[in-house]
């Protein structure tokens, strides 16, 4: 085996994905190396893990996640003052106006291209069957999301994988959902049977649950303007859930622990996580710290960079009962006096109104003036200044702060949980899948009663659409939630409303169209 997929992965981004770079003198000193080097000694289960890491970044509170929910109504990243302006980049795509040269834009395509790249790497290396598997999965999971989000999928593999001056191939929607169906239906009998102890290792139950998503995703991928649900693919949702239950290693979190699957020791006490990102102080991970230091103000424990938040129709479709709203959490990792010393504020969910010191249990300030109370107001624009630059927007911070270590922490990042694929399953039924209106009901009331709220009466699309955005928010799925339910155009707090349906997908960003011939825009950029 020669070495030249490990010196691909030196090569620039734009060039690992788009495929042709001018000729020079580093060109010919790569490919004296590509035909010289030996990689008898390359380790797969290194590579795998190189591969299992590439996703920290997108998905961690980062590039994928700011596409998928900073487009919506669930999260802004408002300017405050002059911090947080970056050119209008998070502005455009809350507001829709972004362009194909917008800085997500790119770098979300190229860390998913990366992705994609370091999992085909692992197949080069002589994997056992079981690291392959994990390989085929991680990358139709990128993969899923490139197409979702841009509508295409660049893909290196055979000779265009080995001779980088060749232009990966670029697989349309039809193309991307078969090649992914046939990758996942071929691995899962090689994947393992980890439940929520050990998410963090690609399984048989993360291939069932991504399966479900593309199906049920698939007629909005193949038509955003007009989608379809054929009944065929509800039915293959319904199943996939119904093999996933009966897998028996699942159950809804029971009433006050929703936010175990969210804990810094989630790998071993939730009973919901099916896939999750590895994160572990001393060992691998990174990003996970995100989901604080983007919401914290400066004066919090964590202290943050006051940033990001939620608006406030958003956070009026939580009851006050409602669990996931946020509670006192117990967890070992709180080293704080409000656990030591019983003040039990509230440290998890949507941190709204007057802010308290946890080692002293008094009100906080605000930084500038301190003589300004540290009190979150729902009210946010998406340009903030005077009174309400620290304290505009209630701000979501669903992963509890493992305080017992300092560096990385703990936390493992959730990608699939058991609560959405009830929700999935009652979606395919009231979509046309086989099963009855009172079936679809319970699965969805066997998550709000433990989620300490009343059991709906009835079930409507409408009110499933809320109940995922209760449910799943701020886990980077709301984006495509709201084009599923032909939502995403409509206007919501701090964007107008948008009838051009361009933006259902992103730009293909202009970096790569610039060095891969087979990538044309998307229409209307």
């Amino acid at each position: 085996m020669k070495l030249k997929s490990i010196l691909y992965m030196a090569l620039l981004a734009g060039t690992l994905l788009g495929g042709t770079i001018s000729c020079t003198k580093l060109n010919e000193e790569f490919n004296s190396e590509l035909e010289e080097g030996d990689a008898s000694n390359v380790d797969a289960g290194g590579l795998l893990t190189t591969a299992y890491n590439s996703l920290n970044t997108p998905y961690q509170q980062e590039q994928r996640w700011v596409l998928q929910e900073i487009s919506t109504d669930a999260a802004i990243a408002p300017t405050r003052g002059g911090d947080w302006d970056d050119n209008g980049m998070h502005r455009a795509i809350h507001l829709h106006t972004w362009n194909a040269d917008n800085g997500y834009m790119n770098n979300t395509f190229v860390s998913l291209g990366t992705a994609i790249f370091n999992a085909t790497n692992v197949l080069q290396f002589n994997p056992s069957a079981q690291q392959a598997a994990e390989a085929r999965f991680l990358r139709a999971l990128t993969m899923f999301d490139m197409l979702d989000l841009y509508g295409v999928v660049p893909l290196r593999e055979g000779e265009s994988f080995e001779d980088f001056r060749i232009a990966p191939d670029v697989l349309q929607p039809q193309a991307a959902m078969d090649y992914i169906i046939k990758e996942l239906e071929e691995i899962i009998s090689d994947l393992p049977e980890n439940g929520p102890n050990a998410a963090y290792v690609a399984n048989k139950n993360a291939a069932r649950t991504l399966l479900m998503k593309v199906y049920l995703n698939r007629g909005t991928f193949l038509d955003r303007k007009a989608p379809t649900y054929p009944a065929e693919d509800m039915n293959k949702v319904i199943s996939l859930a119904k093999e996933i239950t009966a897998s028996g290693k699942y159950t809804v979190s029971s009433s006050g622990k929703y936010f175990d699957n969210f804990a810094p020791d989630n790998d071993s006490k939730s009973t919901e996580n099916i896939f999750t990102l590895f994160n572990k102080n001393g060992e691998r991970g990174g990003n996970v710290d995100r989901t604080w230091n983007t919401i914290a103000h400066y004066n919090l424990n964590p202290g943050g960079w006051n940033g990001w938040c939620t608006l406030s129709d958003y956070y009026d479709k939580f009851s006050s009962g409602d669990e996931r709203r946020g509670i006192y959490y117990d967890y070992p990792a709180d080293t704080t006096s409000n656990r030591k010393k019983n003040y039990h504020r509230q440290n998890v969910g949507f941190f709204a109104g007057q802010q308290y010191n946890w080692t002293t249990n008094k009100p906080l300030m605000a930084r500038n003036p301190s003589t300004a109370p540290l009190s979150f107001t729902p009210e946010v624009t998406i340009r903030t200044s005077g009174a309400t630059l620290e304290t505009a927007g209630i701000r979501p911070m669903k992963y509890a702060f493992d305080y017992a270590v300092t560096g990385q922490r703990n936390n493992d990042w959730v990608v699939f949980r058991y609560a959405d694929v009830l929700l999935m399953q009652a979606e395919a039924i009231l979509r046309g899948g086989t099963g009855s209106q009172a079936e679809a009901l319970s699965l969805v009331n066997s998550i709000r009663t433990n989620r300490n709220v009343s059991a709906f009466s009835s079930l409507t699309l409408d009110n499933l659409l809320d109940e995922r955005a209760r449910e799943l928010y701020w886990e980077g799925w709301r984006r495509q939630d709201l084009i599923r339910f032909g939502k995403f155009l409509e206007p919501w707090q701090e964007k107008e409303v948008s009838n051009d349906p361009k933006v259902l997908v992103f730009a293909i960003p202009s970096q790569q169209i610039a060095v891969n011939p087979n990538l044309i825009q998307n229409e209307g950029y």
